[in-house]
């Protein structure tokens, strides 16, 4: 652009410039450069997804550079991947901690897209990208569960000249145990098209342990290279294959056969080694395969379900084979996908907004596990990683609902079924929706509080609110309440049940159970008041009029009561008792973007105006009584705002903690707002939530809801 305004400046006759002709030229340029403000720097994400597939399968480096240290798994135990490179015979390291004296590549570049992650590194003459790709794509159920992720690395001449150029890559038996000192068995396995090793505990304890930090320990890890070229696998102990990879270029001559032996006993790795040739200025790629099978996923009432990809008997040899055959295409539609996502985030909140979304994706999946029902329908079982590691909590998937309201309503659906089923089963006798149905993996029932024995910490509001909510969003996604028919009586009783108890509701756990119990919840109400209005929509969508019109009312009195309640001067109250306190109260999004229109809009926008005055460095606080927040509550109640500059204003905190935060963790959604450090929580599901503000886009969400209904 200024090269082009010189072009078109006429020459002055001297060697000054007249001052009109100065002061004109300067006036151009500075409209320019202010139209044109600086590209956003890049995002230092606190941890970046690489292998990301279900609670077990799901590998993050938690560091700047992919050099300083190795990869982990979700809950920070050491799960190592190793990548050296050769040109010209001289090793270099691009992935995972130290090896020997081996110097690591120049990382010049990072980026998180909602697949992908992409990295780049220079030296010696080359560039080198890595991309690491699982292809969580909604519209294909097939390929979502398939638990599968491309490495792909690129390779091209930066000085003009050709090099000869090998890539190694191993990954340890840490993937496949959940404690080190376990002892693993390996093998090669026989395929046309890929040369597949893989490794398994010895033990094979399937589905035997439930719980939250904890890694899988039964079935079998794969690694897969294409046989094109000279690309070959092997089973090695890690100094054996890397040493042997840095003086020769090439892997130990037979596999390791030392075994059953612990996974930290000279560390068996699977390794392989892709040699490129010679690459000049044409990008040169290979890829692999990096996949885990785990045989039974999901123990649910007792039975042991399969993987959904294995439903119809599919073994993990022609999956892997399937994928690579998928290959070309899956990185085409990736891209695709990415591309158009990442344009919907960006117009939608702007470029903070949509890299924080594209930091979520993943990690919002990977939390769950699709499996085939008893039925051979899909269900999907999300994990409250690091809080207790329940399974299937309500109040979990209420959070990141938004994500597969947006994405899948179907998969919605698949993890509202199994609740649904138990609360309408002889087992629950309470007239309130649970909390849970087990601990993860074993869904055999609620574990949470009183469990099925007492009412002691249940949510009773929140969890009912939750499901009539959640319910009314799903047939608004999918234009019809047919989901809801089956299961009229116990939705009938949770509406009952918010309607005598919702509107002041006792001393109880909400959602944010780790602030304690607190009676008279103003934020809780809301829920409850919105929830009976779900129901009264629900009512309509069945043709049930009489009743919609009469469960509206019983709404509509409800909210007009709530503000006296709450009133407190320029906002609204904590609790109804507690004067001189507030909190966010981000339950009231639903009202627009359900159509409800219960509550006036005026309570939304005093609140916005009230919390722009509470905002720390790190974003809103949760309530007056800790500098805590939530990030999912946070991004919900910034789409209360109806000007873009204050949703903006939510969004650019929540940024900078993400990017600075000390706390080097998958995207936590408990965090200070003053010194952004981690108060507990990661890896969750609930940061899907930040996708709410793209479904007040109808179009925007029914162009994305209606790919995956086809």
């Amino acid at each position: 652009m200024l090269e082009k305004l010189r072009l078109m400046t006429p020459k002055p006759t001297t060697n000054v410039l007249r001052l009109p002709q100065a002061f004109a030229l300067a006036t151009v340029l500075g409209a320019i450069l202010q139209a044109a403000p600086a590209p956003e720097p890049p995002l230092r994400p606190p941890a970046v997804p690489l292998v990301t597939h279900d609670p077990y399968l799901s590998i993050w480096s938690a560091n700047d550079r992919l050099t300083d240290g190795w990869p982990t798994h979700w809950t920070g135990t050491t799960q190592a991947m190793c990548g050296l490179i050769r040109i010209d015979g001289h090793p270099y390291r691009f992935m995972g901690g130290s090896v020997g004296d081996l110097i690591p590549m120049q990382q010049t570049r990072v980026e998180v897209m909602p697949t992908r992650t992409i990295y780049e590194f220079i030296g010696s003459g080359v560039k080198l990208q890595l991309t690491f790709l699982s292809p969580l794509l909604p519209e294909n159920l097939d390929l979502l569960s398939r638990p599968v992720s491309y490495l792909t690395w690129t390779v091209q001449s930066t000085d003009n000249a050709s090099h000869q150029v090998s890539i190694y890559f191993d990954c340890t038996a840490e993937l496949a145990v959940d404690k080190d000192d376990q002892k693993v068995t390996w093998a090669h396995v026989a395929s046309p098209n890929l040369d597949i090793v893989r490794l398994g505990s010895e033990q094979q304890g399937v589905l035997a342990r439930a719980g939250d930090n904890l890694r899988i320990d039964w079935g079998y890890l794969y690694l897969a290279l294409p046989k094109q070229g000279t690309a070959t696998a092997r089973i090695s102990s890690a100094d054996s294959s890397r040493n042997t990879f840095r003086d020769t270029g090439n892997l130990p001559a037979a596999d390791d056969q030392r075994m059953p032996r612990a996974a930290r006993d000279d560390w068996p790795v699977l390794c392989g080694v892709l040699d490129l040739g010679k690459v000049g200025a044409t990008p040169v790629s290979r890829h692999l395969l990096l996949g885990y099978d785990d045989l039974f996923s999901i123990e649910y009432m007792g039975k042991q379900l399969r993987p959904y990809w294995r439903r119809n008997g599919l073994e993990a040899v022609p999956m892997l084979q399937a994928a690579e055959s998928d290959y070309e295409a899956t990185v085409k539609l990736a891209e695709k996908f990415d591309k158009e996502l990442m344009i919907d985030l960006r117009r939608r909140g702007g470029e903070q907004y949509a890299r924080l979304c594209a930091l979520a994706y993943r990690q919002c999946i990977a939390a769950h596990k699709v499996v085939a029902g008893p039925d051979g329908k899909p269900l999907m079982f999300p994990k409250e990683n690091f809080s207790n590691g329940c399974i299937s909590t309500v109040d979990v998937f209420y959070p990141s609902a938004p994500f597969f309201l947006l994405f899948s309503p179907p998969l919605l659906e698949a993890q509202m079924r199994p609740i649904m089923d138990y609360a309408s089963s002889p087992r629950w006798n309470f007239p309130f929706a649970p909390h849970d149905l087990g601990t993860y993996p074993k869904a055999n029932g609620q574990v949470y509080g009183g469990g099925e024995k007492n009412e002691r910490d249940q949510m009773p509001v929140e969890e009912s609110g939750n499901m009539l909510l959640l319910a009314a969003a799903l047939a608004k996604a999918e234009g019809n309440a047919n989901f809801s028919q089956p299961y009229w009586p116990i939705l009938t009783r949770w509406a009952e049940y918010l309607k005598d108890k919702g509107l002041d509701p006792e001393n109880q756990l909400c959602t944010d159970d780790f602030a304690g119990h607190l009676a008279h919840n103003a934020n809780l109400s809301v829920k409850a008041v919105l929830a009976i209005g779900a129901y009264s929509f629900l009512c309509d969508t069945l043709d049930k009029k009489e009743e919609a019109a009469k469960w509206k009312k019983v709404a509509q009195d409800m909210a007009k009561a709530w503000p006296e309640k709450a009133a407190d001067g320029d906002h609204y109250r904590l609790a109804f008792d507690r004067p001189g306190t507030w909190s966010m109260k981000y339950n009231l999004v639903w009202d627009t973007l359900l159509g409800f229109n219960i509550f006036s809009p005026e309570i939304s926008q005093k609140e916005i105006a009230f919390y722009k005055t509470k905002m720390n460095r790190y974003g809103l606080p949760l309530d007056n009584r800790k500098d805590y927040t939530k990030s999912d509550w946070l991004i919900w109640t910034a789409s209360l705002a109806e000007e873009q500059s204050d949703f903006k204003a939510f969004v650019a905190p929540l940024y900078r903690f993400a990017n600075e935060s000390p706390s080097r963790v998958p995207f936590t959604d408990w965090y200070s707002t003053v010194d952004a450090r981690q108060s507990g929580f990661q890896a969750r599901s609930v940061i899907g939530g930040i996708y709410i503000p793209v479904l007040a886009e109808w179009s925007t969400w029914m162009k994305w809801a209606e790919r995956a209904g086809k």
